[in-house]
C-alpha cells in the first residue's frame, strides 16, 4: 500500500512510500499481540519483593507460657505470626517474572500491532527531520502541526535523534523511539504512530531478514 508522506508543516510533500503488506496489511493476530505485551510489562517488574518468615524474624524462641491450665489458647514463641511483629504467613519471596517468547510469535505481534494501527488510521509517515539543539516548542509545533499533539504521539526515528529525544522528554504522553527498539506495547499503547521515512526503511529491512531458528 502507498502513503502519503507528510512535512513537518503537517502538508503533504507530493511524494508517498510504499507499505509493506507483509508488515502492516496483515490480520492482526490478537492472541499473539497480547502474549507480547504480557511479556514486556513482566519483564518490568524486578521480583525483589520479599517478607520476612517465622524462622528469619528476630526474637526469642522460648515458649511463652505453658500449655494447659490458663484458660487461653496456647501460645507458642513470640515470633508468631498471629503476635504483632510475627513473622508473615506465606509472604512473597524474590522471584523472576521472565514470559519466554519464540521470536517468530513477537514478529508476529509487533507486525499485528503496525496492521492494527494502518487499519485504523492512527499510523502516519513524515519526513526525516532534525534539531540543532533541543527545542521543546519547535517539537510542540510540529506535533500540533500533524494534529496529533494530544493523541499519545509515538514518533519512531531510523537513527538515534538525541535533540529530537531531548525536545520530546518534556512533554506528557508523547515518546520517541528508534525502529530497533520499537515494540508491540509501545505501538499498541499510542494513539497514533509517526514513522519517519528513514524508520519505515528500517523496519522493512528488519522484517525482511527471516528469524534464525535457535537449536535446541
Amino acid at each position: 500500500m502507498k502513503v502519503d508522506v507528510l512535512n513537518i508543516q503537517g502538508q503533504t510533500t507530493g511524494r508517498d512510500i510504499e507499505l509493506s503488506d507483509d508488515i502492516f496489511g496483515i490480520e492482526p493476530n490478537e492472541h499473539s499481540v497480547y502474549l507480547a505485551v504480557k511479556q514486556y510489562l513482566a519483564h518490568q517488574r524486578q521480583g525483589t519483593h520479599k517478607t520476612k518468615e517465622r524462622g528469619e524474624v528476630k526474637g526469642s524462641t522460648k515458649k511463652i507460657k505453658r500449655q494447659k491450665g490458663t484458660g487461653t489458647a496456647r501460645f507458642g514463641d513470640i515470633k508468631n505470626p498471629l503476635f504483632r511483629g510475627g513473622g508473615r504467613i506465606f509472604g512473597p519471596r524474590p522471584r523472576k517474572y521472565t514470559v519466554r517468547l519464540n521470536k517468530k510469535e513477537k514478529q508476529l505481534a509487533r507486525k499485528s500491532a503496525l496492521s492494527a494501527k494502518t487499519a485504523a488510521e492512527q499510523l502516519m509517515v513524515v519526513e526525516d527531520f532534525s534539531f540543532e539543539t533541543p527545542k521543546t516548542r519547535e517539537f510542540l509545533n510540529i506535533l500540533n502541526a500533524l494534529q496529533v499533539a494530544d493523541r499519545k504521539p509515538l514518533l519512531v526515528t531510523g537513527e538515534q535523534e538525541k535533540e529530537v529525544f531531548l525536545s520530546s522528554r518534556n512533554l506528557p504522553k508523547v515518546a520517541v523511539v528508534t525502529a530497533d527498539e520499537l515494540n508491540t506495547y509501545q505501538v499498541m499503547k499510542a494513539g497514533v504512530v509517526l514513522l519517519s521515512e528513514s524508520a519505515v526503511d528500517k523496519i522493512t529491512q528488519a522484517f525482511a531478514n527471516p528469524v534464525k531458528e535457535t537449536p535446541a
